[in-house]
């Protein structure tokens, strides 16, 4: 079995962003989301609430330049905080994947808490915007998470009209597939769930 305090707290500051960030993998999904960009204090917000993973973040940053470093350092301290809550990762079930829908929107997500970092990301974006934040924010931030956690993270989008909804989709997707990866495996007996022995 993985240990039951599977939390991590993160702090990072540079001259664009001060950022805490506090993640609990065992949590209930509550989301207490303070970044100075709504739309991704809404994705967090889903991200927690789907995967069933408590997520704490106080975060300011450059935004009157625009949401960029602030989305990106985000995501770089979400996966730093899931991969030090994980650690060694010995019992979990290691994959998920999951097919959301969203009304119009269809996401397919596979994940591989597998230490490797890559990402697979085909994405048909209809516009440039949701509201005011740049669509390619959606994938930077999830490269960025996915590079810091040593995650292998495939996103596919076969069709969606409307990018809130597409955006939503995504994330929760995510989610649901890191729900079904950061959980305990009763078959493997607490065993790293590789060949390798280590993850």
């Amino acid at each position: 079995m993985t240990a039951n305090n599977r939390t991590a707290t993160i702090k990072r500051k540079t001259k664009e962003t001060d950022i805490e960030l506090t993640l609990d993998l065992d949590g209930a999904g509550k989301v207490s989301a303070d970044t100075g960009v709504g739309f991704l204090d809404h994705m967090l917000d889903h991200l927690g609430k789907h995967s069933l993973s408590d997520i704490t973040v106080k975060a300011t940053g450059d935004v009157e330049v625009d949401d960029h470093h602030t989305t990106e350092d985000v995501a770089i301290c979400l996966g730093e905080a899931l991969a030090k809550a994980l650690g060694d990762k010995a019992g979990i079930c290691r994959y998920g994947w999951a097919s959301v829908p969203m009304e119009d929107a269809l996401a397919n997500v596979a994940l591989d808490l597998s230490g490797r970092p890559a990402v697979v990301f085909n994405v048909p974006f209809v516009g440039e915007k949701i509201g005011t934040f740049d669509v390619q924010l959606i994938e930077e931030f999830l490269r960025r998470f996915a590079a810091t956690a040593g995650m292998n993270l495939h996103v596919n989008v076969p069709y969606g009209a409307n990018d809130h909804h597409i955006a939503e989709a995504i994330f929760k997707s995510v989610a649901q597939s890191l729900r079904t990866a950061k959980s305990d495996d009763p078959a493997r007996a607490g065993e790293v769930p590789s060949t390798k022995g280590t993850l």
